[in-house]
């Protein structure tokens, strides 16, 4: 049995543990479900971010809001479906922030984790060891390169953003539109080499985890 790959992406105010997410995506098979945190303030319409790809944005208040929204989403639409639910550094062996970040927080904030019955895996370590991402004798493992390298490039041009950096600039200036395009840009990008990984490598090398708790407070 092969699962269907969902691909998700976080933005967050910055790396430390007080610091809260701003916005989770996930490429789902008819497009991309964005949940923006709008921090309390008022947020327009959000509009068109992803050129011909459908997506769903909807803001939440606060990063309870967001958090408890997408455990929502998740218990809706991948618990007893065939998903393996993937990230780009999301969490590897040695490393990773997405997964983290979220645990950190959740469990900040007494939401229960949501993935539990979700498998994982990170396309990090399988497109910088199973490709050849090298450009003008450097090696680049980032995403936004790794992408240009191995597939068309056209969905870096949905990004309003050329750091990852302003993403934080952008919640503060209440840029919302920006910040889920550029969220829409990366969940797209990790689904398209996480395609190309499964046309290229083994099964065995996507090393898949399981991300259930050892115990349930439920």
């Amino acid at each position: 049995m092969t699962l269907r790959q969902v691909a998700f992406d976080i933005e967050t105010t910055g790396f430390n543990a007080d610091d809260v997410v701003t916005v989770v995506g996930f490429a789902v098979p008819l497009g991309v479900r964005v949940f923006v945190n709008t921090g309390g303030r008022a947020a327009p319409d959000i509009g068109e971010v992803g050129g011909d790809v459908v997506v769903k944005v909807t803001t939440h208040s606060s990063e309870p809001g967001l958090l408890t929204a997408v455990a929502g989403f998740v218990e809706e639409r991948f618990r007893d479906a065939d998903v393996l639910l993937v990230a780009y550094n999301g969490e590897r062996w040695r490393g990773g922030f997405d997964l983290p970040f979220l645990r950190t927080r959740f469990a900040r904030l007494d939401i229960a984790w949501p993935f539990t019955d979700v498998p994982y895996a990170d396309v990090m370590p399988l497109v910088t060891k199973r490709f050849n991402t090298t450009v003008d004798g450097d090696e680049h493992g980032d995403l936004d390169t790794a992408y240009d390298v191995l597939c068309d490039g056209t969905y870096g041009e949905l990004d309003p953003f050329t750091e990852s950096a302003e993403a934080v600039t952008a919640f503060e200036n209440e840029e919302f539109a920006a910040l889920a395009a550029h969220n829409v840009a990366d969940v797209l990008r990790t689904r398209e080499l996480g395609r190309l990984a499964e046309q290229y490598c083994s099964k065995s090398e996507f090393n898949v985890k399981s991300l259930t708790p050892t115990r349930s407070t439920q």
